[in-house]
Parts: C-alpha cells; structure tokens; sequence
C-alpha cells in the first residue's frame, strides 16, 4: 500500500462516518418526512461507500459484495417509502 493511500483510507473512512452521525441527526430531527426519506437515502450510500473502503482497505472482495447488496436494498428501501409518501400506500 502506498503511503498516499494508507493516509486517505483512514480520512475517508473518519470523514464516512462524520457524515453517517450527521445524516442521522437530520433522519431523527427531520421537519418533513420527505427530509427524513432524504436523511435515509443519503445514510446508505454514506454506508455503503464505508464498506466500499474497507474493501479496499483490507483487500476483501466481501465488502464489495455486501456493498452490492447495501445499495440495491437502499434503492429498493427509498423508492418504497418515496412511494408510500406520494400515494400513501406502497401495494397497489
């Protein structure tokens, strides 16, 4: 590993979860849902770009994996609630 790289995994991964307790606290403190449904959106791929550099960080491709899986979970997540808000329902 170079030593550009071993310094930045480390930032990313401080300035990641800096950014995760920041979404959080819009999630909890959210005037609207619609900002809430924002907080969430944005709290999953804050953590799945987490485990993305872990992957790289330790040379593991199941952190790519469950990356993957993060994101198409956090698209399906947000798209429902989107849904849920606009017509209040989720099955039609």
């Amino acid at each position: 590993m170079t030593p550009i790289l071993a310094w930045a995994l480390p930032t990313a991964l401080a300035m990641l979860a800096l950014a995760m307790l920041l979404t959080l606290v819009r999630l909890l403190k959210g005037p609207s849902a619609q900002d809430r449904v924002l907080a969430l959106d944005c709290m999953y791929l804050n953590g799945m770009l987490l485990m993305l550099v872990l992957g790289i960080q330790y040379g593991s491709s199941h952190y790519f994996e469950a990356a993957l899986l993060v994101a198409l979970f956090g698209f399906v997540g947000s798209t429902a609630m989107a849904k849920f808000l606009l017509r209040g329902e989720v099955i039609e």
